[in-house]
């Protein structure tokens, strides 16, 4: 780490010269943390539940590949009748439907959506804002609740389907559930299916009435209590992106409820919505749900852009390039986001004009994203770069998204798309846009913010690692795919012909290396609570308020609340190799 000389009289955060108080300490006991209306609190509680989450999905993900590298996924084509009947053929596939659609309902709606905004938005934005709180901590507090009532509701209906796959005798006593349809309740599928689609999608109803509340909060938070000397232009850029990514929960997000909820009542009343034995149109369920799950997309692509733009500069030690041009991408891709969800029905049978409109518009989404990845990376351009663990994971964010967005012109391209929809193409531009970007930047968001919210300093070597064990399993498993997927094996199959083999081979291998990264990153996590270092106020030299309390911050957050200026001037913070951080100087 470069050292800067310790500057003259260095004025400490008012809360260092305080008592060890802290939020984490402040008060004790299960109902002081399941029932506080502190923001920091809850941000910490959202993080367990998540991270919780990410590992149900991630074992069901190593589940899957496991089932796809073995050699009695390709049992449907060369199989021995004999020692295979067609009982067992029936509940090997039964088996894998019902765990991808576990893995991903489990991803999509309880980790990846609400992932940055509920841990890291919820614990950052007050600080950053010289709040006490959110505007409505009690409302938070009930966006939680709602969260992991609709989260157990899901999951385990999801899990009983598996159980009772594996195990049928237990139907007995847990009674039949789970679902197999995939994430996306697609019918007329989820209207003849035996599984238990009334029972999931209400789940997923009420996980939307928590990104619901979140967003309401949001937004007021910012319009509400921003501090003195903090105009519009002058708010961190995640902030923005958090603004950016509530506008679109709010405006989507009903949307998807209306359509699960006329989903359950075409399955309890019969009424012809969806059914096209019913008279209804198939179709029109697309267009109800893609109108939501593409600008979901940038619910989950947004704020993980916004913690880039602050890892960025601060571990470039330079002022971030074009801010403006990134606050107003974040918005530009909010508001085109909801204009190109017909990109996912190309082979729908929509007309020749729409496809045409549709493929224009979604090449329009890539300008704000480009705009973004080009002021990055001029922002780290002659910049004072640290390679410190978050400063790793935006190296490999930019190059993951680089991919994912390259590889979506292909998919925006009307003939293209024919040859490569529902394809493993699109399973691995999927990742490398979703997980690739999203859990990486929130893996690098994590670290950036875990000494302010643990205070504690984790391992650098194993956080160093753990990227580079992430990174290269990542690629390991998806970017072959890419290939798989170019020479026509399709996806949601738990069989295939003998040419797919050795990318399923591959692909599962990278998986097992992707999961022990991540793994690494739960020790080191762990490890840092109980034998880190205490954490400086400002161990990144970072100009952003959040980073002027200290570590971890206070119950109150601030005893007064600061006055604001550039969040990206960072030429008044100086390194002290006494605290191993950053003080202000008078000057």
């Amino acid at each position: 780490m470069t050292s800067n000389p310790t500057p003259h009289a260095p004025e400490l955060p008012q809360e260092q010269h305080n008592s060890n108080d802290n939020y984490l300490n402040h008060t004790k006991g299960f109902t002081s943390w399941a029932f506080t209306i502190d923001h920091k609190r809850i941000g910490i509680m959202y993080g367990i539940s998540i991270c919780t989450f990410l590992l149900v999905g991630g074992l069901f993900a190593l589940a899957l590949r496991t089932m796809l590298a073995m050699p009695i996924a390709n049992i449907a084509n060369h199989a021995d009748k004999a020692k295979y009947p067609q009982e067992y053929l029936n509940w090997w596939m039964d088996m894998y439907n019902h765990m991808f659609t576990l893995h991903g309902a489990v991803m999509v709606f309880m980790f990846i959506i609400p992932g940055i905004p509920a841990v890291l938005g919820n614990f950052v934005l007050p600080l950053m804002l010289g709040a006490k709180d959110v505007a409505f901590p009690k409302l938070n507090l009930a966006s939680f609740h709602i969260f992991v009532i609709g989260s157990v509701l899901l999951v385990w209906v999801l899990l009983k389907g598996v159980l009772v796959a594996a195990f049928p005798g237990l139907a007995h006593y847990i009674g039949h559930g789970g679902l197999e349809t995939g994430w996306t309740f697609y019918t007329p599928y989820s209207m003849d299916s035996n599984s238990a689609v009334v029972e999931a999608t209400l789940g997923a109803f009420v996980l939307g009435f928590s990104s619901i509340l979140t967003a309401v909060n949001f937004i007021a938070s910012m319009h509400m209590l921003r501090p003195k000397g903090m105009g519009w232009f002058k708010m961190p850029l995640f902030l923005w992106s958090l603004y950016g990514t509530a506008i679109i929960q709010l405006l989507a997000t009903p949307v998807l409820a209306i359509t699960l909820m006329l989903l359950i009542a075409e399955r309890a009343f019969r009424v012809g919505i969806f059914d096209p034995n019913l008279d209804g149109d198939p179709i029109l369920y697309q267009h109800f749900f893609w109108f939501y799950s593409h600008p979901a997309v940038y619910i989950m692509i947004l704020p993980a852009m916004g913690v880039i733009s602050e890892l960025v500069t601060a571990h470039s030690r330079k002022h971030i390039f074009g801010y403006k041009f990134i606050a107003y991408s974040s918005i530009a891709i909010a508001l085109l986001g909801f204009f190109v969800w017909g990109h996912h029905m190309f082979t729908s049978g929509q007309s020749a004009m729409a496809n045409a409109v549709f493929s224009l518009l979604t090449f329009s989404v890539s300008i704000p994203s480009a705009i973004k990845v080009f002021n990055w990376l001029s922002t780290m351009y002659r910049g004072e770069i640290h390679l410190r663990t978050p400063m790793l994971y935006v190296l490999a964010f930019i190059l993951l998204f680089a991919i994912g967005g390259l590889t979506g012109l292909f998919l925006g391209a009307l003939a293209v798309d024919i040859h490569l929809h529902d394809t493993y193409f699109i399973v691995a531009h999927f990742h490398y846009v979703m997980m690739g970007s999203a859990l990486i930047a929130f893996l690098g968001g994590m670290y950036h913010w875990w000494p302010k919210m643990t205070g504690k300093m984790y391992s650098e070597k194993w956080g160093a690692i753990g990227c580079a064990m992430i990174f290269v399993g990542f690629n390991l498993t998806f970017f072959i795919q890419f290939i798989a997927g170019s020479q026509g094996m399709p996806r949601r199959y738990a069989s295939y012909v003998d040419e797919f083999a050795i990318y399923h081979h591959v692909s599962t291998g990278g998986a097992f290396v992707l999961a022990t990264g991540l793994f690494i990153v739960l020790f080191n996590w762990i490890h840092s609570i109980f034998k880190g270092k205490p954490a400086p106020a400002n161990p990144w030299g970072a100009n952003t308020l959040e980073w002027q309390c200290s570590s971890p911050p206070p119950y109150d957050n601030f005893a007064d609340t600061p006055e604001a200026d550039d969040p990206y001037d960072m030429k008044k913070w100086q390194y002290d190799e006494s605290i191993k951080g950053y003080v202000k100087s008078n000057d």
